[in-house]
């Protein structure tokens, strides 16, 4: 069995990786940088941005005003959709590119040549090469312990055959996972999408919830100017009868003092005739005086302006229930589809009763 010949000339896992890293642009090897679409494909940036350009002419650089743009993915015809970056935009696939510079120091480094003296032999026969496996033990081992020793009774296979089919396993295994961490990448992508989303959906609640609350300050900042004029109407109402009043009462107070004192000077006359003659027009004039006396008072409790109370009781508990969700009247229409749906499903349960 030519044991070397089979490890020199396996180039089968190799020629399969390989085919799993040549872009469907250029079919080339991926060229650094490696950007990843929203499909999970790969591109080189710059096959991207070709293809990108080929799409959308008219965005001619990164610095052009036009903003995103869009181009269909080469191998699933996807629509990607870009952002006002372009190509610049898309995620770095840092995996394949990991893999590729693997790739590329294996393909560039020479493999050795193994010798006979490199060949394992076996341990309980030293002068015999290892050159066959034993399934049923899963180890390899060589012919006389298939002939003699303890794998006799075992099922045993070509050391070129499992060596194959196990390096085709293992192939497998590195391109599964390959594809596991491009779907844990696009996991976390989409949760990082997921909580962006989240953030600008916040700031847009908040904005609007801001915007309401102003609202609500502006009317109540109206509000509060319109009851306050009307007090003010009443302050200067109130105030303009009270002044009219005391202007009333001091204008009688005036007549009555000069009138008062003029009864003082005749009094004073010493003459009997003279005192006579002014004391009837005097007597005239204070009863004419005291029949103008004004008589209008103000009310009492006048000054009082205890009914501009205002009760925001009301308006504070609104306030404090307050909350996100559905409107009263949502709910209320809710509750009325709940019992009309309850009572018709009574209806029905009767119905077929009466008829059973």
């Amino acid at each position: 069995m030519d044991f070397q010949s089979s490890i020199i000339h396996d180039s089968g896992p190799m020629d399969n990786l390989e085919k799993q890293l040549i872009c469907p642009i250029c079919l080339e090897i991926f060229s650094k940088p490696v950007v990843i679409l929203p499909c999970q494909h790969n591109l080189c940036r710059k096959c991207a941005n070709d293809v990108f350009q080929a799409a959308n002419p008219y965005y001619s650089s990164r610095g052009t005003n036009i903003t995103g743009g869009r181009f269909r993915c080469p191998s699933c015809r996807h629509e990607v959709v870009l952002d006002r970056h372009g190509v610049y935009g898309l995620q770095r696939n840092l995996l394949v590119e990991n893999i590729i510079d693997i790739y590329k120091q294996e393909s560039s480094s020479p493999r050795p040549i193994k010798t006979k003296a490199e060949q394992p032999m076996c341990v309980e026969h030293e002068e015999e090469k290892i050159n066959i496996y034993c399934i049923t033990c899963q180890v390899p081992t060589c012919s006389m312990c298939k002939v003699f020793g303890a794998h006799k009774d075992c099922q045993v296979s070509p050391l070129q055959a499992v060596y194959q089919t196990q390096k085709t396993e293992l192939t497998d295994g590195i391109a599964a996972m390959v594809a596991g961490n491009e779907r844990i990448q696009a996991i976390l992508t989409q949760m990082e999408n997921t909580c962006k989303t989240i953030e600008e959906n916040s700031m847009r609640q908040k904005q609007l919830l801001s915007e309401r609350f102003d609202g609500l300050y502006a009317q109540l900042e109206e509000r509060k100017a319109e009851l306050l004029a009307r007090i003010t109407e009443e302050q200067d109402c109130r105030m303009a009868r009270v002044r009219e009043l005391v202007q009333q009462y001091r204008q009688q107070l005036e007549s009555s003092s000069a009138l008062m004192e003029g009864a003082l000077a005749s009094m004073e006359d010493p003459g009997e005739a003279s005192f006579l003659v002014t004391a009837k027009q005097l007597l005239k004039d204070m009863s004419s005086a005291a029949q103008r006396c004004p008589t209008e008072r103000i009310e009492p409790e006048y000054e009082n302006m205890d009914h501009f109370t205002l009760d925001t009781q009301h308006v504070e508990e609104l306030l404090q229930a307050m909350d996100f969700g559905l409107d009263e009247d949502e709910d209320e229409e809710d509750e009325e589809g709940n019992e009309e749906g309850n009572e018709q499903g009574k209806a029905g349960e009767e119905t077929k009763q009466a008829k059973e």
